[in-house]
C-alpha cells in the first residue's frame, strides 16, 4: 500500500501488539491464538485507517478525528462488555455484555455456525433467522471460523465493528471537501465521529457501522464520478451498493435514490444518463427481490410480488409498533383510550422523533451503567435535531442554485427518514434510534452545513429553535419528576401539550416580528 510508509510499522506493530496481548488475556481460549487474531486485526485497522487518511489528504485534523472516533468505539465496546455483567441487570444480554439483543444472537448464531462442519454460505438460509439478510452473520462466521476457532472471542466482531464504523470517515470528508470546502467537510466530520449512537452501535457487532462505512465509499464514488468524470470512482460506487445490498438491501434501495435526487437536482438541465439509469435499475430490481424474500424468510408476509411482501411488511410494522406502546405504557393507553382513535398514528410518529426522550432518561430509575447510556444517547438526538429542523432554512439561505436544491433535497431525505423511523420503530427507545443513525452520513452532511452557516451567519432562529427545545425538555421534565419521583404537579397530558405549544406558537410569532420590524434573521 503506497499510503504506507516504513516509519508507520514503528507504532502500529508494537501497539498492536500490546493491545492483542491484553485482549487475549480478558477473553476465552489459547492466549496465543488470541493474541495472534487481535494483532492481525489491529494491524489491518492500523494499516487502513492511516492509509485512507493519507488517501484524502486532509493532515492532522482528520487523523485525530479518526483516531478518537477509533478509540471511542473500540473502548466503549470493551468497557460495556466488561462492566454490564458486573452493573447491569440480570438478562442475558447484559451477563454476556451485548447491549443490543440483535447483536447478541447474531453473534451466538455466528459462533455455533463457525464452530460446525456447516460451509458459511449456510448464513443465508431460513435457518439463522436473527440476520434478516444473512451478509453480516457470513462476515461475523468467518472471522470466528479462520481467526478464532477455539473459542468465542466477542471482541473480535467489536473490533472489526469499530474499523468499519470509522473507515468511512476519510471518504465521507474527502467527498465534502471536493463538494464544498474544508469547513463543511470538518464539521460533517466531527459530528459523524461523535454522535453517541453510532458510538455505541460502532462498539457493537450491529450492521449500522457496516452501513455507515458502505454509505461513505457510495458517496465518494458518486462525487468523484459528478465532478471529475473519473471512472475509476464506479469503483467505490459499487462496493458500497454491494456492501449494502449483502447487510442490508433496504439502504441500498434508498441509496439510489438519494443520489438519483442529487443527480436530479445537480444536473443543469435535470436529465441523468440513460446508461445510469438502467445500472440503478438493475440494481435497484436485485434489492427489491433481495429486500422481500428476506422478509419474507422471517414470516409468511403473503402479497404475491416483492412490492407486496414490502408492503405488508411495512403495514404489520406500524400496526404492531402502535399496540407496543400502548402496552408498554399505562399513560399512553389512558391517552388512546380517552381520545378519538385517529390520535394514534400521529402520536406514535412525534413520539418516535423524540425518542430516546431526555426527560426520561435522566429521571426514570435504572442501573448506574444504563443511566450513562441512556442519557449519552438522548443527548446527542436532543443536539442534532435543532440542525436537522433548521437544515431547510440554511439550505434555502444558500446562494448557489444547484448546491441550495441538493442542500434542500437531502434536508428532505434526511426528514423523510426520521419520519419512517419514527412510525416504523415507533416509541421503541432502542430500534427507532438504530433505524434511524442508519442514514448518519447524510444527517452528518446537513448538520454540518447547519453548523457551518450559523457561525458565518449567526442566525437568530439558531437560539430560538433552541429555546422551543429547551421549553419541551423543561416541561416535560417537570412531568417526569412528578411522575416518578412524586415532586411537584402534574398538569394533564392534554393540558402540558397545550402549554408546550401555545410557548412555542409565542416564540414563533416574536421572531417573525422581530425580523420584520428590527432584521432579518439576526440579533435576538
Amino acid at each position: 500500500m503506497r499510503y504506507i510508509q516504513k516509519r508507520d510499522w514503528v507504532w502500529i506493530l508494537p501497539i498492536s501488539l500490546a493491545l492483542g496481548a491484553g485482549l487475549s488475556f480478558i477473553q476465552p481460549g489459547d492466549w496465543l491464538i488470541g493474541w495472534l487474531a487481535f494483532s492481525i486485526l489491529f494491524m489491518l485497522s492500523g494499516m487502513l485507517l492511516i492509509a485512507s487518511v493519507r488517501w484524502a489528504g486532509a493532515g492532522k485534523a482528520l487523523m485525530w478525528m479518526v483516531i478518537l472516533a477509533f478509540a471511542l468505539r473500540f473502548g466503549g465496546g470493551v468497557s460495556t462488555y466488561l462492566l454490564l455483567p458486573v452493573l447491569g441487570h440480570e438478562d442475558t444480554d447484559d451477563q454476556s455484555g451485548h447491549i443490543f439483543t440483535d447483536a447478541h444472537r447474531r453473534d451466538d448464531q455466528a459462533w455455533d455456525l463457525a464452530a460446525s462442519d456447516r460451509p458459511i454460505l449456510d448464513a443465508f438460509n431460513r435457518r439463522f433467522a436473527y440476520d434478516q439478510y444473512g451478509g453480516l452473520l457470513a462476515f461475523s462466521a468467518f472471522i470466528y471460523r479462520y481467526l478464532s476457532p477455539d473459542a468465542h472471542r466477542v471482541l473480535l466482531l467489536v473490533l472489526v465493528s469499530a474499523l468499519m464504523g470509522v473507515l468511512g470517515l476519510p471518504f465521507l470528508w474527502k467527498a465534502l471537501h471536493s463538494q464544498w470546502d474544508e469547513k463543511v467537510a470538518l464539521a460533517s466530520g466531527w459530528i459523524f465521529a461523535l454522535y453517541p449512537e453510532s458510538v455505541l452501535l460502532g462498539g457493537s457487532a450491529m450492521r449500522e457501522p457496516y452501513l455507515h462505512a458502505f454509505s461513505a465509499f457510495a458517496l465518494w464514488g458518486f462525487i468523484d464520478w459528478h465532478l471529475n468524470h473519473n471512472k475509476k470512482s464506479f469503483l467505490w460506487l459499487g462496493l458500497g451498493i454491494a456492501g449494502m445490498l449483502l447487510v442490508s438491501p433496504s439502504i441500498a434501495l434508498v441509496t439510489l435514490i438519494i443520489l438519483g435526487g442529487w443527480l436530479y437536482f445537480s444536473s443543469e438541465r435535470r436529465k441523468i444518463p440513460w446508461w445510469a439509469v438502467v445500472a440503478a435499475l438493475l440494481i435497484f430490481v436485485a434489492g427489491l427481490f433481495l429486500l422481500s424474500s428476506a422478509l419474507d424468510r422471517q414470516g409468511n408476509l403473503g402479497g404475491g410480488t416483492p412490492l407486496g411482501v414490502i408492503n405488508n411488511f411495512v403495514r404489520e410494522s406500524l400496526r404492531w409498533n402502535v399496540y407496543k406502546i400502548e402496552e408498554e405504557s399505562g399513560w399512553v393507553q389512558k391517552l388512546f383510550d380517552e381520545n378519538p382513535r385517529w390520535i394514534r398514528l400521529p402520536f406514535v410518529l412525534v413520539y418516535g422523533i423524540l425518542q430516546p426522550v431526555l426527560p426520561a432518561t435522566l429521571i426514570a430509575p435504572t442501573t448506574v451503567i444504563w443511566k450513562v447510556i441512556f442519557i449519552l444517547r438522548s443527548l446527542g438526538w436532543y443536539a442534532l435535531l435543532p440542525a436537522l429542523i433548521l437544515s431547510f432554512v440554511a439550505g434555502a439561505s444558500t446562494s448557489a442554485d444547484a448546491k441550495r436544491k441538493i442542500l434542500l433535497w437531502l434536508s428532505f431525505v434526511a426528514w423523510g427518514w426520521v419520519l419512517f423511523t419514527a412510525l416504523r420503530g415507533g416509541g421503541d427507545q432502542w430500534d427507532n434510534p438504530r433505524y434511524r443513525v442508519i442514514l448518519l452520513v447524510w444527517q452528518a452532511i446537513v448538520a454540518g452545513h447547519v453548523w457551518v452557516w450559523w457561525r458565518e451567519t449567526r442566525n437568530a432562529w439558531v437560539g430560538r429553535v433552541l429555546t422551543m427545545e429547551l421549553v419541551f425538555l423543561a416541561v416535560f421534565t417537570q412531568w417526569y419528576l412528578n411522575r416518578y419521583l412524586q415532586i411537584g404537579f402534574q398538569l394533564p397530558f392534554v393540558g402540558m401539550i397545550a402549554l408546550i405549544l401555545g410557548i412555542w406558537l409565542l416564540l414563533l410569532v416574536w421572531g417573525l416580528w422581530r425580523d420584520r420590524w428590527v432584521g432579518v434573521g439576526h440579533g435576538v
